[in-house]
């Protein structure tokens, strides 16, 4: 039975990559993207399927997991990968427009789409959650005053990534007794759209992680940050 995979924000950047690689396993990648036009330009580019979904959307959301339900039943894989931000500065200078605006969709589009999906998820012999984060949102390497990301600050985005590396050890528990497994990725500093291409690594580079921990075998971890060059402080 080939496997379902959803990957969220996936028409570009480490999205696409991560979908590339599912599908170059043989894996049924959904490309999930708001912009239809950039969604189904990326899908027919690898050669997989489309949907349209707007994590900060509720209907677009319903609307997918429809979707998925008539075509496949069920869903093995859920890459909660959108994700936006705005640029560093001071947390004084950070208006609550522009947090609430990174946390509808780093924060409560994950919770809404991984709410949404998992019934389809529970349908899979051997479902599988990630949620893509930062090592910015690490608490423990934010306070290391030997470590680059000292200097670093965006309120906004850090603590979003943070929120999201609780939620997904919180769902983590829920399915602890369950063959769905949850983990978070940081795919490192990659060159993207969100930074502006000032990142070091490739997107295929930041992909790799986050695919491995997509693919996990049954005796693999849960409720893990990691990235490609180990486990991460919370």
């Amino acid at each position: 039975m080939v496997a379902v995979a959803l990957v969220t924000g996936a028409n570009k950047g480490i999205g696409f990559e991560i979908a590339r690689r599912l599908g170059e396993r043989g894996i049924t990648a959904i490309i999930g993207a708001r912009d239809e036009e950039r969604g189904r330009a990326a899908a027919e580019l690898l050669g997989l399927p489309y949907v349209r979904l707007d994590v900060t959307d509720a209907a677009s959301i319903r609307a997918a997991v429809t979707w998925i339900e008539q075509e496949y039943g069920r869903l093995d894989i859920l890459v909660n990968n959108a994700g936006i931000t705005f640029a560093d500065g001071p947390p004084s200078q950070t208006s609550v427009e522009q947090a609430r605006q990174v946390y509808e969709t780093n924060v409560f589009g994950v919770i809404e789409v991984t709410n949404a999906m998992l019934p389809l998820l529970r349908r899979s012999s051997a479902g599988r959650i990630v949620n893509v984060s930062s090592e910015r949102g690490s608490i423990g390497r934010t306070l290391d005053r030997s470590h680059p990301l000292w200097p670093m600050l965006n309120l906004a985005y850090c603590s979003s990534k943070a929120a999201l590396n609780m939620i997904t050890v919180s769902y983590a528990k829920e399915l602890w007794d369950t063959p769905i497994k949850v983990n978070t990725v940081d795919p490192g500093w990659v060159k993207t759209d969100i930074n502006h291409n000032s990142g070091i690594k490739p997107p295929e580079e930041g992909a790799a992680p986050i695919v491995a921990m997509a693919l996990l075998e049954a005796d693999g971890p849960t409720a893990t940050f990691v990235q490609h060059e180990g486990t991460l402080p919370w």
